[in-house]
This record gives structure tokens, sequence and C-alpha cells, in this order.
């Protein structure tokens, strides 16, 4: 058996006698939550420039918030405070005051900075230069941006072919970026474009496309005032989606009743403290689930099935009260196939698969027996798995029965990470670009661009470790560290020719570099974006297809910066130069040039320049919304499917483990070392475990322990985790991430997405070797 060594970002086990451990929350927000942004936000920008951030922050004429795609008001925002506090924390991060230099570089080698945690390294401050390390280096050196450009244009010319470069891109990217960042690979010949999204809402983007014809949800923010249910499944709103709060808790207000699924008990499903009104700041809680099922770690399917059961006997003892016939018999097919497959399921055996009680289920299906007016949410917790997309078709399959899509208050929720992750793949950052897509490029541009399927992020990994990739260019993001299998992917890396990485901050994926790397620093959304004398602004797409201007207010950090696709088109120009048939110059100087062309490729985006300027932007085009399908292979139908229950054997020392976000952090970017929602100060290397687990296994609380996954005949390791008992199923267990990614194995992915399946992997738990006292 080979063995690959631990390459989560290390920590010195005496940091861990300083954690502490405190009973979990049963609410989320607060006061606490309004002390703790401000206290990140005046500490890393100061009062001044803090708060005249945080002032034009989610609002219309202002900028949009980097953090996660949760929609603003259309029309109801708050004259108070339109962010939550992950959204405060991720502007101190970009509005800090905090530089770094050539002499910063010069101070501090890689092999140094590698040796800091994630949070030490991110909090370092702002790239204010564009840095090189040379073949053998041990420093970063400053470089002028011209000569950035070349060395990346002698790089890339110089490969036996184009498919030797992968791009890879963030969901920070705007709208304009994301557009001329495709266009220029594409003309350079390649469709290697891996992205954010092949490892997050992937599972999402294919299962919808397949079954209702586009890959985005159905519903608007307002639906959330007009439901009866909301269901969410695999997602925790408190932490990652801290602003859908306020939207829960207008819901509850108007007689919405909220179903959670999750394995853990979290804070921000269980209640709100809404900091922005009075009830909030005396401490009084808004309930929100009425109805909290704690599943299994990928129990969901077996949950969504034991109701469509049990919802099914009761339109048998009530026939044409629970079911939408109507809908069903206009807008679907399949549904014979489907009932005969319902039939045969055993509820208890369902029950018994989900880990959920079946009275519990029963309540369930009795809170949506009279309803239609449903929306069911979902994120990582039902993507990331090997069944993933075949869950979300399995939710599809309940709205359908209920007629629950395609109405006003009803439908389909994907809840993205990142702010404009939507946006990107909206404007043709895929690896897998549709012949019409590419057809529409040719006409307006006179290219001809790449037609063969280009690698997705996992498929660039491998590549990368196999020879058949020289160039490695990160558009934002943290690549390294949001990808599975941290050591694997650290090696891909390490084999590069040239690794380059456009960024605003420091980040471990600057320090695993290959034999020459090259950070080019950039603009952030809240930074004013200047050129040649003329203001520009940025567009991006929120998680339900709105549209919306951001303009940041800003002074940047330094005055050499660059935005990203003024990167673009500089690097376009020094790659392809005389070849070229794109006019770069013109959206180097104007970003509604630009956008004037995105109209002439993108459906929807019909007199964009005018609609972006309109306050709140605009919505696109969403025919499942209104109740019309176009599906590749049933037409204006939407089919019911047939999905089978996965089946998890474990052995008797081995345990399910998901990855989770703290409170502390948004994505890989680590804010703090406390999650005060779930008990935890000051660290991260923590593994929650159900207390008889603990006691069965030999454990006791407080042990520290390494953690090992033997996926493919592999030992992979991560070292030096502290056992904490939790509120979780028995044989589940949970870590954070990126820490854990190295156990997530490279080659364990979803059906048909691809997307890593970081919410269940199988591990082994030992304690470590020597303990501390």
């Amino acid at each position: 058996m080979s063995k690959i060594k631990d390459y989560s970002s290390a920590e010195n086990p005496e940091e861990l006698l300083d954690l502490k451990v405190t009973d979990p929350k049963t609410w989320a927000a607060g006061i606490p939550a309004v002390v703790a942004a401000m206290d990140d936000v005046l500490h890393e920008a100061g009062p001044v420039r803090g708060m005249e951030a945080l002032f034009h922050m989610n609002k219309k004429g202002g900028f949009d918030c980097s953090g996660c795609a949760w929609p603003d008001p259309d029309d109801d925002r708050s004259p108070i405070a339109e962010y939550c506090e992950n959204g405060a924390k991720a502007l101190a991060e970009e509005a800090t005051t905090k530089k770094l230099t050539g002499e910063f570089f010069a101070q501090n080698s890689v092999a140094d900075l590698a040796k800091l945690n994630d949070f030490e390294i991110g909090k370092k401050g702002r790239i204010a230069e564009p840095v090189y390390l040379p073949k053998g280096g041990t420093h970063y050196q400053p470089i002028s941006w011209d000569n950035a450009f070349k060395k990346i244009a002698w790089h890339l010319n110089g490969l036996t072919s184009p498919n030797e470069a992968a791009f890879y891109t963030s969901g920070r990217t705007s709208n304009e970026a994301s557009f001329t960042y495709q266009l220029f690979v594409r003309e350079f010949g390649t469709n290697n474009m891996p992205d954010c999204s092949n490892m997050c809402h992937e599972s999402t983007s294919v299962a919808l496309a397949e079954a209702i014809g586009i890959g985005k949800g159905t519903v608007t923010l307002n639906d959330f005032y007009e439901t009866d249910v909301i269901i969410i499944m695999g997602q925790n709103p408190g932490t990652n989606h801290p602003r859908m709060l306020t939207a829960l808790q207008k819901a509850k207000e108007k007689g919405s009743k909220i179903i959670a699924i999750n394995p853990l008990m979290e804070a921000g499903l269980m209640g709100f403290k809404n900091p922005q009104t009075v009830k909030g700041i005396l401490g009084i809680t808004t309930q929100l689930a009425d109805l909290y099922l704690q599943v299994k770690i990928n129990g969901d399917m077996a949950v969504l099935q034991g109701i469509e059961k049990l919802l099914y006997e009761a339109e048998v003892a009530d026939p044409g009260k629970v079911f939408d016939h109507e809908f069903i018999k206009y807008n679907t097919v399949g549904y014979t196939e489907f009932l005969h497959r319902l039939k045969e399921f055993n509820v208890e055996d369902l029950a018994n698969a989900a880990g959920v009680p079946l009275k519990q289920l029963q309540e369930a299906a009795d809170m949506l027996k009279h309803k239609k007016r449903i929306i069911i949410c979902w994120a990582m917790g039902i993507t990331q798995h090997e069944n993933g997309v075949a869950t979300i078709k399995e939710i599809l399959n309940l709205t359908l029965l209920k007629g629950s899509i395609g109405k006003p208050g009803a439908g389909l929720c994907p809840v993205r990470g990142h702010s404009n992750v939507q946006g990107n793949r909206t404007m043709m950052i895929w690896d897998k670009p549709k012949p019409e897509q590419l057809d529409k490029l040719k006409a307006v541009f006179g290219f001809e661009p790449p037609r063969a399927h280009g690698y997705d992020a996992v498929e660039s990994i491998t590549a990368m470790n196999e020879g058949k990739l020289k160039v490695f260019f990160a558009m934002g993001g943290n690549f390294l560290s949001a990808t599975p299998d941290t050591t694997y992917t650290a090696e891909g890396l390490r084999k590069m020719k040239l690794t380059v990485n456009i960024s605003t901050k420091l980040n471990r994926g600057h320090l695993v570099h290959g034999e020459e790397s090259i950070i080019l620093p950039t603009l952030s959304r809240s930074d004013k974006d200047v050129v040649r004398g003329e203001t520009q602004f940025i567009s991006c797409e929120n998680s339900m297809g709105v549209i919306q201007m951001s303009k940041g207010v800003l002074s940047p950090i330094a005055d050499n910066l660059l935005s990203e696709n003024q990167i673009i088109c500089r690097l376009a120009k020094a790659t392809i130069g005389h070849r070229t048939v794109i006019d770069w110059d013109k959206y180097e100087k104007s970003y509604d040039a630009v956008r004037d062309d995105i109209e002439k490729v993108i459906p929807g985006f019909d007199d964009y320049n005018k609609r972006i300027r309109e306050p709140g932007g605009f919505y696109l085009p969403n025919a499942p919304r209104i109740g019309q399908f176009k599906t590749e292979k049933f037409g204006d139908k939407v089919s019911f499917t047939i999905n089978e229950l996965p089946d998890h054997k474990l052995a008797d020392d081995e345990y399910m483990m998901t990855t989770i976000r703290s409170h502390d952090q948004f994505n890989t970017t680590i804010y703090g070392l406390d999650d005060r929602y779930r008990g935890i100060h000051n660290g991260r290397r923590v593994i929650f475990m159900n207390l008889k687990d603990i006691r069965l296994g030999g454990f006791k609380e407080g042990d520290l322990v390494d953690l090992y996954n033997y996926h493919g005949g592999k030992e992979r390791v991560a070292r030096l985790f502290v056992i904490v008992p939790y509120n979780i199923p028995e044989r589940n267990t949970a870590t954070y991430y990126p820490e854990t990614n190295v156990l997530v194995p490279i080659d364990s992915v979803a059906k048909k997405s691809n997307t890593p399946t970081s919410k269940l992997v199988f591990i082994k738990i030992k304690k470590h070797l020597a303990q501390i006292n």
C-alpha cells in the first residue's frame, strides 16, 4: 500500500493546548455578530475606510459583497446594513490597510511562509505589486507588469499544444472579466477551464440542466414570502449564507413552516436573533425550524423517498387531495413508472437508512400533504456526494408530485456559495461548452473556437500529475486548498513549468508552485476601478439569476493595481499578438464595450448597458420559473426519475466524515480561529464525534488523534486533531476544511458531475502517538 503524507496546514501541537470548547449555540447572529463584524472591519480597515465601505456594500449603486451569492432584496433593502457578519469579515479582508510589497517578500522566503497556517498567511495583507519566483528561487521578487505578461506569454506560446495549459476561475470573478477570460482562453485554443463550480454546485448544474432544461434554481427572493413550507437540506445558512436568515424570518412571520434536514444540529437552522430589530437586540429569538430531521450523512435520499412514500399513502387514502394530478398530467412524463417504484418502498427501511425516526418522517409528510407552495433549498451537503446528481433529481421528484415548481411561492433553490459563481458559468466559463455557444462565438468574433471538451478541476489535477499540463493559470481563488486530495494536488502543481495566480491576498496556493511562479495583484470588489480617468463598474449574477451592478468606493491599496479585465486584455495582447481577431484595447479601456459584446453572444442580456444601470439590475430569463420547460430528451415535459438508495457499509473501526466550514471562514479564507456557534474557540483542528462512538472507540474527550483514509489502496493521513463530543449521528463525524481535504480522494467523485465527494469520506481514527498534556 502506498502512503500519502499529510499536507494539511501544519500546526504546532502545543498550540492545541489553547483550544477551548463551550456549549454550542441554539441561535445565530444577534449582538455578538455585530461585535465580531465591527471588530474585524475596524481592526483591518480603520473606522473611516471601513465604515465607508460597509455603507455601500450590497446597496443599489454600491458594490456587491465578495462573499456568498444570496440575493439582495429587490425593493426593501435595509437602510441600516444590507450585509451579514461574514460579509463584513470578507470586506475587512480586502479593505485592509496592510500591504505586501517587494520588501515583504525579500524578508520572507516561500519556505518560511509555508510554515504558517492558513489563517496566518491570509492575515498578512493585500499584495501590492506583481512578484515573480524564478526557477530554483527561494523568495518572490518584484516584476513589472510588462515583463510578467511577456514571461507568461513566452511559456504559453512555447507549449506543444494549447491543451497543455489550464485556466482556473474563482467565483469572485465578474461577468465582464469572466467573458473576456474565456474569450482569451478559447482564442488561445483550449477549453481547459476548470472552475470552482466543479467542486461545489456542478451536481446541481448537471441535474437541473438534464431535468428542467436550465442548470439554475427557479425561485426568486419574493417567493420565500409567499410560500407555505421551506425545506432546507444539506445547507447551514447561519454560517454559509447568513443573510438568508432574514428571509427565513420574514417567511415565518408570514406563516411559512420550515423543515431542516442536516446531520449536525446547526444554530442557524434552529433560531435567529435579528440584530436590526428591537426584538433581536433584546435577545428575543425567532424559531426557524419547525421540524429538524437529523439525518445520517448522505441519508437525504432516504428521507426524500420516505416522505414520498408517506405522501403516496395519504393520496391513496384521500385521492386527488395530495398529489397535483393536473400538473403531473400536463407537465411530466414517467409518472406511472415512478409510482410503481414508490409502491415498492418500505417506509420503515427508509427511516432506518436515513437515521430519522419514522414519526418525524410522518410529521414532515403531514406538513407537506395539503401544500403546493413548497420551496426546497440545498447546498454542498447534497451536491458533494457520489449520488449528488441523483439526490437532486429526487428533490425534483418531490416537487413534481406536489406541482411545486413554476408558480409563486414554490420551486427549487440551490444556494450558491460564491458571489458570482453562477455568473461565471453564464459567461461560458466551462470546460464543456455547448456547440451552439461556440457557434455564436465564431459568428460574432470570426475565429474557430476549440470544440473538444477540456479538463474540469479534478481532471486538471490528474493531468498535472500525468504530465499532460505544463502551465496552470488561476483567476482568483486558492486552488490548492479548495481541491481534494491536497497532497496529490500539490504534487501536480509542483510539476508545472509555470503557475500564475491573479490574487488580492496571499494564500497557500502561492507557496506550492511550479518551477516558476508569478502572482498578479488585482483590485477587489470594494476598490475603485478607474481606467484612463473613467470610473468603471462590473456586474455579477446572484443565486436567483439577478444581474446587478457593482461599483467600488475605496481607494486601492496601491496605485499600480490592475483589474481582472485589464490583466486579461494585456495578457491576451502579449500572448496572441498580431494573430488575434479581437480588439483587446477596446475591452481594456471600456467595460461597456465588453458588455456590448456579451449582449451579442449570451442570451438574456438585451440592452445590457442600459438595464445594468437600473437600480437593482434585472432578472435573466428562466422558463421553469414560469412553468415552461424545454428539456433535451422530453421536450416541454419534465421526467420523473428512478434513483437508487446509497448503501454505505462501514468496517467496525470505520466512520463517515463530512467536511464543514467554521463560522469564522468563507470557503478557504480563514477569518479567525473561533466557531462560536459550535462552541469551538482558538483552534480548528477538531473532529466532532458522537459521545457513544468516543466511548466505544476507546477514546475520550480531548484526545489527540490522527485521521486516515485508505481509498484506492493509498494511505492518506491528517494529523493532530482533538476529539470534541457533539450532537451528531452515530458513526458520523465532522471536520473543518481545508484541513481535512487531504483525506478526500481525487477519484471519489459524484457520478456525472465529477464533483469531489467532500461531504462523505470514509475514515479511521487512531490516537496520536505523542499525546500532549
